[in-house]
């Protein structure tokens, strides 16, 4: 670990990242050639004050945060001084508020899968309002031709987004109210409230890859929309500023982790492992199966206008550089793993694979993945999960085949709305995420996209590109070239044998089909999402 001479210790140095995800807080210590050096792992604790309502303690989360540090940098053998940066990777979306003076928090944080605000949602995309301004956007589109615009006369809001949660918290929460009037509230995303917690309230500020993804944010102008603020009364002076995503917000108080460390990238999960699969080309394309299924293309320099659901997202601003992506999810991947594990259909996940290719098909079982409804293209929030075409016949092992297939079958619709809505050339295509280690989803994918994916030796990528940006921040990495001869594959899956382009020699057409009514009829089941 390097020679001592003089009581000088000449040692290595290495990038910590840190990635808060929807189930768990990692920490991994990077060395140069990007090999995990130490690691640490704890579990997020999510809280269901009432049904529909999902959120996290922010005390708890911050100290996990500081424990998940310490533990890789221990785990890793090295000492806190050896540490050039800090990168930090976040979920996207789930946010709370704070005082500016006292730092202490109006309300827990309220997580992208909260529900709270969908009876606003609701009645915001059927009001008056709405159809006035769908109609004013398409004009100003219609004399203008610019695409912002268009996006502008398509968006409707959902709950998801963090912009009718936040009003929803503007108008419920007493103390918040008082505080935004007497000009002492902050808000911020786990970004934000993390680095304002590191830096001891010296520092309000987040990145361009959180900021877009909040839905209160101008993607075409590069700023907080003013016009969205005022139209839901959102006051712009409690958002946090705006930094490139490769830069230096500052250094962690010598009193959290014994010495200073700067924190030089801030970045949103998806985007964090787009630059992780070092997806640097406009027609490179990631999928991230984890909680949910994430699908991105690199679209250069220019955000996307979609029709469908694509989301036009800021993947990073490193220098004068801005790269967007395009973003079509589907909820519910893991989700419906960890449900068939919980009613016994299996008792480890390693089993699914086998299960799965022990049967020639699913017996006719379509699975409807929709634990929180149908996004893009269908975008149903009262959809409903199921189970269609079940017989005396079907085992534990049609159930499981039919519930992986679904996640390839959800895939290949994203992937079609995809080369349909952006007409970009596909590059390459790098799968990543917990769900990408079943061989079975992984080839089924392969053959119906018909096209090669390649899996990762490791499956952290947010991390990963979180440690990419900070180290290139410092210096540490000195370009994306050096970064693409890091990356290493564990597999590359290739479309069978006459069994590409999206219908298997034609066996999987018919299930294809039935599986996009058995979608059709679990849509517009419930009364309210």
């Amino acid at each position: 670990m390097g020679t001592q001479r003089n009581g000088f210790t000449r040692r290595e140095s290495c990038v910590l990242s840190v990635d808060v995800g929807t189930t768990s807080i990692r920490c991994h210590v990077y060395d140069r050639k990007a090999n995990i050096r130490g690691s640490c792992t704890k579990k997020v604790s999510l809280l269901y004050p009432e049904p529909g309502r999902v959120e996290m303690d922010p005390e708890e989360l911050w100290q996990g945060f500081v424990t998940v540090v310490k533990g890789a940098v221990q785990d890793s053998g090295l000492q806190m001084c050896q540490m050039e940066a800090l990168g930090i990777s976040t979920q996207r979306a789930t946010f709370t508020t704070w005082d500016r003076q006292t730092g202490k928090t109006f309300h827990n944080f309220i997580s992208w899968q909260d529900l709270r605000a969908a009876e606003m949602v609701r009645s915001w995309n059927s009001s008056c309002t709405m159809k006035a301004v769908h109609g004013v956007m398409k004009m100003l589109h219609f004399l203008t031709r610019q695409k912002r615009f268009l996006a502008a006369s398509l968006v409707v809001f959902t709950p998801q987004h963090v912009s009718l949660r936040l009003a929803w918290a503007l108008r419920n929460v007493p103390q918040l109210k008082q505080a935004v009037d007497e000009g002492t509230c902050l808000f911020g995303t786990i970004d934000t409230w993390l680095l304002y917690k590191l830096t001891k309230g010296s520092v309000h500020a987040t990145d361009y890859s959180n900021a877009s993804s909040t839905a209160i944010f101008d993607s075409y102008q590069m700023c907080w929309s003013g016009f969205l603020c005022s139209l839901l009364s959102l006051p712009l002076s409690i958002l946090p500023r705006v930094h490139n995503t490769s830069h230096n917000f500052g250094s962690s108080d010598p009193s959290i982790f014994g010495v200073p460390i700067p924190i030089t990238s801030l970045m949103a999960d998806q985007q964090a492992a787009m630059f992780g699969e070092c997806c640097f080309e406009t027609g490179d394309v990631k999928i991230t199966m984890g909680t949910g299924t994430f699908m991105d293309i690199n679209t250069g320099n220019k955000p996307h206008t979609s029709v469908a659901g694509l989301y036009p997202l800021v993947g990073w601003k490193i220098g004068s550089e801005v790269v967007y992506l395009a973003e079509g999810n589907a909820a519910g991947t893991g989700t419906a793993i960890k449900w068939a594990q919980e009613i016994e259909l299996f008792s480890d996940v390693k089993e699914t694979d086998s299960m799965a290719n022990s049967v020639k098909d699913s017996d006719g079982v379509c699975f409807v993945p929709s634990f929180s409804g149908l996004q893009a293209p269908l975008n149903d929030p009262k959809a409903c999960a199921a189970f269609m075409g079940l017989k005396p016949s079907t085992t534990k092992s049609h159930l499981v085949r039919a519930i992986l297939e679904s996640i390839a079958f959800r895939n290949k619709q994203l992937f079609d709305v995809m080369l349909r809505e952006t007409r970009i050339p596909i590059m390459k295509i790098r799968a990543d995420g917990g769900v990408c280690t079943n061989d079975f989803i992984m080839q089924l994918t392969t053959d119906l996209l018909g096209r090669k994916i390649s899996r990762p030796a490791h499956f952290d990528m947010s991390c990963l590109g979180a440690a990419f940006v900070a180290g290139l921040a410092v210096g540490y990495w000195k370009s994306k070239e050096e970064l693409k001869k890091l990356q290493t594959t564990d597999r590359l899956f290739v479309p069978q044998s006459g069994k590409g382009d999206g219908c298997k020699d034609g066996v999987y057409k018919p299930v294809l089909q039935s599986w996009e009514e058995a979608l059709q009829r679990s849509m517009h089941w419930y009364s309210q999402p």
